[in-house]
């Protein structure tokens, strides 16, 4: 299943697909899309970024155009909602949805939320109302479609904040938290300290740390660290650079040191991971 919604005069796009054809397939390779996928039938696995994730049934994974995605042609049960920014720039519409920095570009990894009964029922009429809109053809049906993404953007930001470990947090510090992230995105080659970031946000480290714990289980460190990561085995694994250089693209002076912080986060070096689990260009 593919149904496409597209603009030659402005660019949009938006795809509703299943990939389970090679035209949506396609799509896995083409740059610069976000990618909203529903588990909605049973457990599957998927790889990102050279990675097998195991995705539950009943639960939504974002992903942004820096993700890698593998998705077998025969897999069941995904639907998937596909985006360009041309469509829905998630940074212009951020006061409407108030996604960016959580549920796209909220960490290094994507994220992930489970959909309990009454929320499943939720999505289930936006999705029929998606399917309905692609069946009416006229001037208005890209704004109808955004309308619509718009609804399951809301809806799934506020699940993350229903799940959070301490209610007591006010908008205030989510927005705090946010702004962190975003600024991480920004800055991560550059700032590899929690108190670059601090010193942007006005705020002590201490009161960062402290809202991170409200938040979850990473700290402010932890969020700059796997950003770091993330980057370098994106281009360990999809780029011909050496170690030497992606040393000097994330911002360090000494590939050494690089060396050996990777391999503490990661259990390998940078040349046997890359060995170990690239596939040829």
């Amino acid at each position: 299943m593919k149904l496409e919604y597209a603009t030659i005069k402005d660019d949009d796009l938006f795809i509703l697909t299943d990939f389970n054809c090679f035209p949506s397939q396609k799509l896995l390779a083409k740059n610069g899309l976000y990618k909203i996928i529903w588990c909605r039938e049973q457990e599957v696995d998927i790889v990102v970024d050279g990675y097998k994730l195991n995705i539950e049934k009943d639960q939504i994974i974002f992903c942004t155009p820096l993700n890698i995605l593998e998705i077998p042609m025969d897999t069941k049960g995904l639907i998937s909602f596909v985006f360009n920014r041309e469509f829905f720039c998630i940074q212009t519409h951020d006061d409407q949805v108030s996604c960016n920095g959580f549920l796209f570009f909220g960490s290094a990894q994507p994220q992930l939320v489970k959909l309990l009964e009454v929320e499943k029922q939720r999505f289930s009429l936006i999705l029929d109302a998606f399917k309905e809109d692609f069946g009416t053809v006229d001037r208005l049906q890209g704004e109808m479609l955004r309308s619509q993404l718009k609804r399951l953007l809301i809806h799934s930001t506020r699940m993350i904040k229903k799940d959070l470990p301490q209610k007591d947090i006010t908008n205030i510090q989510m927005d705090t938290i946010r702004q962190y992230n975003l600024l991480v995105e920004k800055h991560f080659r550059e700032k590899h300290q929690v108190k670059d970031y601090a010193d942007l946000l006005f705020k002590a480290p201490k009161t960062l740390a402290n809202l991170f714990h409200k938040y979850g289980n990473k700290t402010p460190l932890n969020v700059i660290q796997e950003r770091i990561l993330l980057e370098a085995k994106r281009l360990l694994l999809h780029s011909n650079k050496t170690t030497e250089e992606i040393t000097s693209y994330l911002g360090y002076k000494d590939s050494g040191y690089f060396s050996k912080f990777f391999k503490k986060h990661e259990g390998l070096s940078p040349s046997i991971f890359r060995k170990n689990k690239r596939t040829p260009i």
